[in-house]
């Protein structure tokens, strides 16, 4: 078992003590396991300890994520020679050129017969190796296992458009399409291809059947993998994150011609969410980009983490249908009535933040300290909580 020491850290983050070291751990580990790449301890104990994030850095002990905060291993530091000796054998040739040449790669790594995937990200800092690594479940969640909203399910359900996930990195995006791509695996005789750098979730066909490709691995580029795409007959496509002007446009083109196209964006909001792809284009660009939304944006689904009473950590959500009046409202440029617009049509699906968070502490997932800590709004959601609704006036 483990515990937590209490002492204070240069980062405040706290230690993680761990009872046995890491090579006792591993004495015990089964057969298989201890022929594994010595790195895979590292990445067993954040298993063994149900977090979900792996830090490597030098001159520092190993660090987990646990319900939300970093925690120290009782470990000694590891030093730039150690993480080389772990960490360079993972790579293969590309991922060794790219993170030569560009100072970081991206990669998915598995441990043992898929018995753990983890979302791999290895970069240079002051000339130094360090690592972040997600643990990505390996089943894939329900709607009701992860918590959502009722009205996701409507989202699954549109032929055509663009369907956007908006949060911080660490939000739980990736967890939210992958259930929502699995939704329509176990309901739809379609065609779904996820274009991803690099795969996370893995899904077995079901009515329909998938086509996952990893960049790097079974495209050279993003670039070489989205011209593919078209002539691969999909009904839904996953385009990883909308990062740039050639993604963005790859997604706005297949909505286009008849494609469901999911993707994801760092943004904290849906209002936000249009703003973020704005920022993209240079600004004589912007109307003909707010008129290609306006067209072809079917949804945003913000979503944040937080820590749960039930739970270790549930998603909060905000979702925008773009219905007639969200519509004009991206065409006309007048984004900041689009707040007052989801709260105006709760009843189509649509839900802002504040009223998430009231339904989660109606329900006892989270606690209103919690709540109000992560709402947008907090005096609109203390006034929810005694059941005022601030009217939306002046949208129509």
């Amino acid at each position: 078992m483990s515990s937590i020491s209490t002492q204070d850290s240069l980062t405040a983050a706290r230690d993680l003590v761990v009872e046995n070291s890491i090579a006792d751990n591993l004495e015990k580990a089964p057969l298989e396991a201890k022929r594994e790449p010595e790195v895979n301890k590292l990445f067993r104990m954040v298993m063994k300890h149900n977090a979900s994030d792996l830090h490597l850095k030098v001159g520092q002990p190993p660090m987990m994520r646990m319900r939300g905060d970093i925690q120290r291993v009782k470990a000694p530091p590891m030093t730039q020679e150690e993480m080389e000796r772990l960490l360079l054998p993972l790579l293969k040739p590309d991922h060794r050129k790219i993170l030569d040449n560009e100072g970081g790669v991206d990669f998915s790594y598995v441990i043992g017969a898929d018995e753990c995937r983890f979302r791999v990200s290895l970069f240079k800092q002051r000339g130094k190796l360090s690592l972040v690594s997600r643990r990505v479940n390996s089943d894939i969640p329900s709607f009701k296992g992860l918590g959502l909203p009722d009205s996701i399910e409507l989202l699954c359900n549109f032929n055509e458009g663009l369907v956007i996930l908006a949060g911080v990195t660490g939000s739980g995006k990736s967890t939210t399409i992958a259930s929502m791509l699995n939704f329509i695996n176990e309901r739809e005789p379609l065609h779904i291809l996820t274009i991803e750098d690099p795969i996370e979730f893995t899904f077995t066909d079901a009515k329909s059947y998938i086509n996952q490709r990893e960049i790097g691995l079974d495209s050279r580029d993003w670039h070489k993998a989205l011209k593919d795409a078209v002539r691969q007959d999909p009904d839904v496509m996953l385009i990883g994150e909308l990062r740039d002007i050639e993604t963005f446009e790859a997604a706005v083109h297949a909505a286009e011609t008849g494609h469901l196209v999911f993707g994801t964006i760092h943004a904290s909001s849906a209002a936000t969410t249009i703003n973020r792809i704005l920022d993209l284009f240079p600004p004589e660009k912007h109307g003909a980009i707010r008129k290609a939304l306006a067209n072809n944006l079917k949804a945003v689904v913000a979503q944040k983490l937080l820590k749960g009473l039930k739970k270790p950590r549930i998603p909060t959500n905000e979702i925008m249908i773009v219905n007639p009046t969200i519509r004009k409202l991206i065409g006309e440029g007048e984004d900041m009535k689009i707040q007052d617009a989801i709260k105006l049509f709760y009843n189509e699906g649509m839900i802002d933040f504040t009223e998430n968070l009231r339904q989660l502490v109606d329900r006892g997932d989270c606690d209103k300290a919690t709540a109000l800590e992560y709402a947008p709004d907090p005096e609109k959601l203390k006034m929810a909580f005694k059941g005022i609704k601030v009217a939306a006036a002046g949208i129509l």
